[in-house]
């Protein structure tokens, strides 16, 4: 993975967080900023959501307030992340425009009074939202304490897909160009199903709401537009700045389970530097390991180079069912697995918990009762530790294995006419990241098509769209002398959703030298055995090894003896076929197996993913960060000095229930 050039706009591992100032009256500014330089924030993101306050009329702008913030944050050393102010629309604008609200796929209208109540392809949002952006940036665009620019706020967070007419018009323009002529069009969406040829561009709409299942090459047509849609805002902001400014710029991606509208592969190389919002998701089976998957994304996002965690919790949040508060130790251990996996920034929402509005039960970094409380301990506690870990900044995490993650991939599998409504693509990445994480096993995220030369192994989980490129480049990896293992309802569709004829897993049939002549999915609770003892579910099939060998084969039931898991030598390398949903404890001992015979090396032990142990090295030095999310003490052989502790560690490693260590490795006595 190469890693990218640019390097974050500061020394060191900058604590950060959001100040909503204009929530608050002048005196507690005052306050506030005594109380960041004792808790050693040293980054602020200010004027996210501050278009009302600095133009309260059209054309009418007002930066009293903001001036005196960012002179009191430049008078106490802190630095700034601009907000560019144009996350939310204001009143005056969706009153005077209604036209800019955003539309639902069933053609109504979203009202103002949330956030993000604007369409992404309004040219008259786009107007006002460039004209906003054009004067934060000619008053502060050389002021010495801007870091860093933030462009909007999670964009596309509520609004990624918009169904409105304005939104129709530019999906035509879109598609126009990708596609040249209407031919193309009803060739890529096969419009000869169900009387759908379209004989003029004004035909074509949006994937409304219907009667009956949408057209699926249309839906995920309708995510690529959208996704570019949003990038094409941002840019259109960029550029703006680029006039005023030449600090970085940048905007918060949403690498999380819940969000999968915006292809970050295709936004990541626009940005200055890659920056990520993450909240714990208590909806999950395994929180914990969807954090580490989350970091270690963001980090191929990042071409491997290092990144910024622009949003986190100090604790609960405000918008899950149940909102959990974190445990003591938690909110450092979040951190350090975000660090340790290549955040060289580690930025809280928000600096003073609200007292009013949607956000008011959303913890912060100064809770509703003060600092008299074990929070803001803990706030303080986090501060010392990254300052002691000033030196890590810079570093790369060392892996050897890499997950083929795919955006497209997901919005195709999870469309609305599949083989079976439980087969989920996340669900599957996830599976086999955790099965992974719990080898031990260190592991990037890369895009189809990526180089994969630097790996001993490579999975590909549920690849259910992949194109000619991006199956070559798995192919080659292979052929070469790599080692893949590739997941059922993988190569199945093309880029434009049409499914590859002559039999299952189409696009990697030669590669993995099986064909399947028909899926046989399971219906909830109902489980297989194969021949090895092995339990599976969710997922089977009809298959044969044409030049695969055979590894275990179903044991009971109507595919009794029918292959289920295969591994084919192709070229110098070696390609394995999981063809049903292993049991987690049979996926990670085929996994293991797998990556054993890759040769791939483990950063830590075995565990239940209670252990996580990650490598950072550079400038010489290499880093072992131990983290223990277990409720019993931990071992790990490494010897060095603990910079979090300043203790030496002689040959082990012993940590305590949630305790963090970061070890630089020296030299035994």
């Amino acid at each position: 993975m190469p890693e990218r050039s640019t390097p974050l706009p500061w020394t060191g591992i900058v604590l950060g967080c959001d100040y909503n100032y204009e929530q608050w009256p002048e005196p507690v500014w005052h306050e506030d900023m005594a109380l960041m330089r004792k808790a050693g924030v040293g980054l602020v993101a200010i004027n996210v959501f501050g278009w009302s306050n600095v133009e309260p009329r059209p054309g009418e702008y007002d930066f009293t307030d903001l001036d005196r913030i960012v002179e009191l944050l430049h008078d106490h050393q802190i630095r700034i992340n601009m907000g560019t102010g144009t996350a939310s629309p204001p009143p005056w604008l969706t009153r005077r425009h209604p036209e800019v609200l955003p539309v639902a796929p069933d053609g109504t209208s979203r009202f103002f009074g949330g956030r993000q109540a604007w369409c992404p392809s309004s040219p008259v949002f786009r107007e006002h939202a460039l004209a906003l952006v054009e004067q934060v940036a000619l008053r502060y665009g050389s002021h010495p304490a801007i870091a860093l620019w933030h462009v909007s706020n999670e964009l596309g967070c509520h609004n990624a897909l918009c169904y409105d007419d304005t939104s129709a018009e530019a999906f035509r323009v879109w598609l126009a160009r990708r596609y040249g002529s209407l031919g193309a069009l009803n060739d890529a969406w096969g419009t000869a199903f169900w009387s759908q040829r379209y004989h003029d561009w004004a035909e074509v709409d949006p994937p409304r709401l219907a009667l009956s299942v949408r057209n699926p090459a249309q839906l995920v047509d309708f995510h690529r537009f959208s996704s570019d849609a949003l990038l094409e805002h941002y840019l259109a902001e960029a550029q703006v700045l680029r006039k005023h400014t030449s600090a970085p710029i940048t905007t918060n991606f949403m690498i999380t389970a819940h969000i999968r509208n915006l292809d970050y592969w295709t936004w990541a190389p626009r940005m200055d530097l890659v920056a990520t919002d993450h909240y714990l998701d208590h909806r999950l089976d395994d929180p914990v390991a969807e954090l580490s998957f989350a970091a270690d994304l963001t980090r191929g996002l990042a071409g491997g180079g290092p990144w910024m965690l622009a949003e986190q919790s100090t604790g609960a949040v405000n918008w899950q069912p149940y909102n959990m508060a974190k445990t003591p130790g938690q909110m450092v251990r979040n951190s350090l697995t975000h660090l340790a996996r290549g955040a060289d920034a580690v930025c809280f929402f928000q600096w003073r918990a609200s007292a009013q509005g949607a956000e008011k039960f959303h913890s912060a970094m100064l809770p509703h009762a003060g600092t008299p409380t074990a929070l803001w301990r803990e706030v303080l506690d986090l501060s010392t530790v990254l300052t002691r870990l000033a030196e890590v900044a810079g570093t790369t995490v060392e892996a050897d294995a890499a997950i083929v993650f795919s955006w497209e991939s997901w919005w195709a599998t999870d469309t609305e006419a599949r083989p079976s409504v439980a087969v989920r693509y996340l669900d599957q990445v996830h599976a086999a990241y955790r099965a992974l994480r719990e080898l031990g096993i260190t592991t990037d995220l890369v895009a189809p098509g990526a180089d994969l030369s630097r790996y001993r192994a490579v999975l590909v989980p549920c690849l259910h769209m992949v194109s000619d490129e991006d199956s070559a480049a798995i192919t080659g990896y292979v052929r070469s002398g790599g080692h893949a293992v590739v997941t059922f309802y993988s190569g199945i569709v093309d880029r434009h959703d049409r499914v590859r004829l002559g039999g299952y897993p189409g696009a990697f049939r030669d590669l993995l030298g099986v064909v399947a002549e028909e899926f046989a999915p399971l219906l909830p609770g109902q489980e297989v055995a194969l021949g090895s003892g092995a339990r599976a579910a969710l997922w089977t099939e009809r298959l044969r090894a044409t030049t695969a060998q055979i590894v275990d084969r179903y044991a009971e039931g109507p595919l009794a003896g029918v292959p289920a898991i295969t591994r084919n030598a192709y070229g110098a390398g070696q390609a394995w076929y999981l063809a049903t949903a292993l049991a987690p404890a049979d996926l990670r001992d085929t996994l293991r197996r797998a990556m054993r015979e890759a040769g791939v090396t483990a950063s830590g032990p075995e565990s239940d993913g209670s252990l996580e142990v990650v490598h950072r090295s550079g400038g010489g030095h290499r880093y072992v960060f131990v983290i223990n999310h277990g409720h019993k003490e931990a071992e790990h052989p490494v010897t060095g000095r603990d910079l979090v502790t300043g203790e030496r560690v002689d040959g082990m490693l012993r940590l305590p229930a949630g305790a963090v260590a970061v070890v630089r490795e020296e030299p035994g006595p």
